[in-house]
């Protein structure tokens, strides 16, 4: 169904050759992605790639993979850092074009396991550049817990902590549907007799049971967050001490000297591979081949990576040293566990490991329903 859809952009469509600048380039982005220096100095990709390439970069940051759906079927964008929930979506909805790897002269650079991964690769055909890819982590407060969670239970069921207190609105969900699946995956764990393969593929009853595992989280939650930046402010100063969160908040509080760290539990981790997709409309696609060439540098993907607490799509990015990112640094942020990680998709109706499935806008109205508006 989906080769069908996206049919009528063949790669005869996509860009043959790159002609001169456009003078500038606007990306839809997760925070914290695209920096120039503003939050902290030491970490600035964009100033050097504005003055080379001539193209004024242009940044809107979202805090969700629907958020960026939303904006590029708005349009007025060039390009977008989309996670797996989201890029698939793109590519039905004719969204974004194909890539032409062959103007993207580091493609050969990228990770072997990701240039054909299944959230941005159709037929046989591209439709983005890999950027980064990592967990999404227990985050918690080391004066909550003496020792690191072994169990993602600390954020669903109650439960009393190291410090005495119960977790009851000390705890936070990701607001977001592909949250669903974070519980579809603690369930796949605890109750096996519910025959869960996928955290993304599930039947009726697999889907309600991990809908009452969330009605039952609710009662824990004290704010259901997106925004990460809100969330650093809460374990900080709103008594937060666990959540899922990503490896950029926790480093971010660490920096600060807060009593704070992470783990990836004995249930393992949903996470994000993110790739740059370009609009279907881009106004500006020389420039957007030119970020995407831009992306792959070795010195890019090694200073994003330890900003970010995530792994480089270019390998040598741990270990050439032409950034700050070392070989013990990437094994930290799990370079070696890419198989244990179930990384976001769109859940479909016609799924692949059973008969069928429930489909994302079913994720999308009753996870609204869930968290009550909260």
């Amino acid at each position: 169904m989906l080769a069908a859809q996206t049919a009528s952009l063949s790669a005869a469509e996509m860009l043959s050759e790159l002609g001169a600048g456009e003078g500038e380039v606007t990306i839809v982005a997760w925070p914290g992605y695209i920096e120039r220096g503003e939050t902290d100095k030491g970490f600035d990709w964009v100033t050097k790639f504005e003055e080379a390439s001539g193209c004024k970069v242009n940044v809107k940051t979202a805090n969700t993979s629907d958020e960026m759906v939303a904006l590029m079927n708005e349009g007025g964008f060039d390009l977008v850092t989309a996670s797996g929930d989201a890029s698939l979506r793109l590519i039905a909805g004719k969204r974004v074009q194909p890539v032409n790897t062959a103007l993207v002269p580091s493609w050969s650079k990228v990770d072997d396991r990701l240039k054909d991964a299944a959230w941005h690769t159709v037929d046989g055909v591209h439709y983005g550049v890999p950027y980064q890819w990592g967990p999404n982590v227990l985050m918690y407060n080391t004066e909550a817990f003496k020792e690191a969670p072994k169990s993602w239970s600390v954020v669903f069921e109650e439960t009393t902590l190291d410090d005495g207190k119960s977790n009851k609105g000390r705890v936070q969900a990701y607001d977001g549907p592909i949250h669903i699946a974070d519980a579809a995956n603690y369930l796949m764990f605890h109750k096996p007799e519910l025959g869960i393969k996928s955290p993304y593929e599930l039947n009726q009853e697999q889907y309600d049971a991990a809908l009452n595992l969330l009605r039952q989280q609710r009662d824990l939650v004290s704010r259901y967050w997106h925004d990460a930046f809100i969330q650093i402010d809460d374990f900080k100063n709103e008594g937060v001490v666990a959540s899922g969160s990503w490896p950029f908040q926790v480093g971010l509080l660490k920096g600060e000297g807060q009593p704070i760290a992470s783990t990836i539990p004995q249930e393992g981790a949903t996470g994000w591979a993110d790739t740059t997709m370009m609009h279907v409309d881009a106004e500006h696609p020389n420039c957007a081949y030119m970020w995407m060439e831009h992306t792959l540098s070795s010195n890019l993907q090694s200073d994003l990576s330890v900003w970010f607490g995530a792994n480089p799509v270019v390998p040598a990015a741990c270990t050439d040293g032409s950034g700050m990112q070392t070989a013990e640094g990437c094994t930290a942020n799990g370079m070696d566990d890419f198989e244990k990680i179930r990384f976001w998709t769109t859940p479909v109706a016609k799924c692949a490991s059973q008969d069928a499935c429930v489909p994302y806008y079913r994720w999308v109205s009753d996870y609204i329903g869930v968290i009550g508006g909260r």
